[in-house]
């Protein structure tokens, strides 16, 4: 054993030392011509400069209303870059979340409002909405989200998600303008957004409603409410009075299912009425 090792030391250090010389273009030459493509190790690879993956920008319309509000904030928690464009522009909250979010003033019935707004945005989540006399109902809720909408498509936004309502049978005859406009706004979506437009309709929407310094807990009586209808679906059915029993829901599900309808690709395009929305919210995010 001692024998073989001392020949290979021997053999070893017969082998003649060869240099080799940087050549640039990350190649070394040999010196010695008896030499072919002697292998080398690369001390250091050239650094590439890869971009960073596309960021998600959300912009929200009423980001500073109730629901708005909560989409905003659930939209940040779920790494988005979010943005807001409403009337009062910049929000009155006084919460962390708040100082996340760009804030744009504009009003949805003037079209050069969403110039701005719109550049980089990948989805947009509308809770515009308001009420009045019949003809201010159909403005704010039919014409102000067309608007939007047309805008949007026009700028390439993937999906568009609208936060309307539910029927509720006789009620929808009191509130008229409310209803016809909220219904224009979803068939301009649908059909501007055939692959990516996304309806919500809630019915009554409860959680903790901030006016100014003071929070409303509308859970309160919402909750109860949504626990004992949820049981009693098939009264939705009756005749005239049937919508009344529509069970209210979270707002912060509405938000959670809004946010996700607006960044998933596979969530289905279409209406999701209040039982949907309560299902999705219950499903884990991807």
């Amino acid at each position: 054993m001692r024998t073989i090792v001392s020949r290979l030391i021997r053999f070893k250090s017969s082998i003649p030392q060869t240099r080799f010389v940087y050549s640039g273009g990350g190649r070394y030459l040999s010196t010695d011509s008896n030499k072919i493509d002697e292998p080398f190790n690369v001390e250091e690879a050239e650094t590439v400069h890869v971009p960073p993956p596309p960021t998600e920008k959300l912009l929200v319309l009423g980001g500073n209303g109730f629901v708005g509000s909560h989409v905003c904030k659930e939209g940040l928690d779920r790494g988005l870059s979010v943005s807001s464009l409403s009337r009062s522009g910049k929000s009155s909250l006084q919460e962390s979340w708040a100082s996340r979010v760009t804030w744009h003033q504009g009003n949805l019935l003037s079209s050069d409002s969403l110039k701005d707004a719109l550049d980089g945005v990948t989805s947009v989540i509308s809770c515009v909405g308001g009420f009045g006399s019949n003809s201010y109902m159909y403005k704010i809720n039919g014409t102000a989200n067309i608007n939007a909408i047309r805008a949007a498509s026009e700028k390439g936004v993937k999906r568009f998600v609208y936060i309307s309502a539910a029927d509720f049978g006789l009620a929808n005859y009191l509130l008229s303008g409310y209803y016809e406009g909220k219904r224009a706004a979803e068939t301009e979506l649908l059909t501007r957004f055939a692959y990516g437009g996304i309806v919500l309709r809630p019915g009554f929407i409860y959680g903790t409603r901030s006016v100014g310094s003071m929070k409303i807990p509308l859970g309160v009586f919402g909750s109860p409410m949504e626990m004992v209808l949820q049981q009693a679906k098939p009264l939705n059915q009756l005749p005239l009075v049937g919508p009344l029993f529509t069970p209210p829901v979270n707002v912060e599900s509405v938000a959670k299912v809004a946010v996700r309808a607006a960044t998933d690709p596979v969530f289905p395009p279409g209406i999701v009425d209040v039982h949907g929305i309560q299902r999705y919210s219950q499903q884990k995010s991807r």
